[in-house]
């Protein structure tokens, strides 16, 4: 199940974001509109949403954070964008890293 918040997440919506993988969280993050796209099975699905609700594709970007460790991570194929400048599944831009890691921490942590 996909959740989209702009705000704080509730504990329940962090138990359903952790259906998917148990101890991890996929998300996609608008890092122009401030909003989290989380839980889903692939990175694309979150992002095919946030597209369809108005966001910008420059906008988006793919992560995830695991909820034990609390470790985030910076990878994923939508991020794979050499028209924008980051031709891997990283988030290369230091700005853009950490903009959703502050994005991600806000709502999630």
């Amino acid at each position: 199940m996909i959740i989209v918040i702009d705000k704080k997440a509730t504990n329940n919506q962090i138990e359903q974001m952790l259906l998917q993988f148990g101890t991890y969280i996929k998300v996609v993050i608008d890092i122009d509109k401030e909003i989290l796209a989380g839980g889903e099975d692939r990175h694309f699905d979150a992002e095919q949403l946030l597209l369809g609700g108005g966001s910008s594709q420059h906008s988006l970007w793919g992560g995830g954070i695991d909820w034990n460790s609390k470790v985030i991570d910076f990878n994923s194929i939508i991020n794979l964008r050499p028209s924008y400048g980051n031709p891997s599944r990283d988030i290369l831009d230091i700005n853009v890293r950490k903009k959703f890691e502050y994005i991600l921490k806000k709502f999630l942590l």
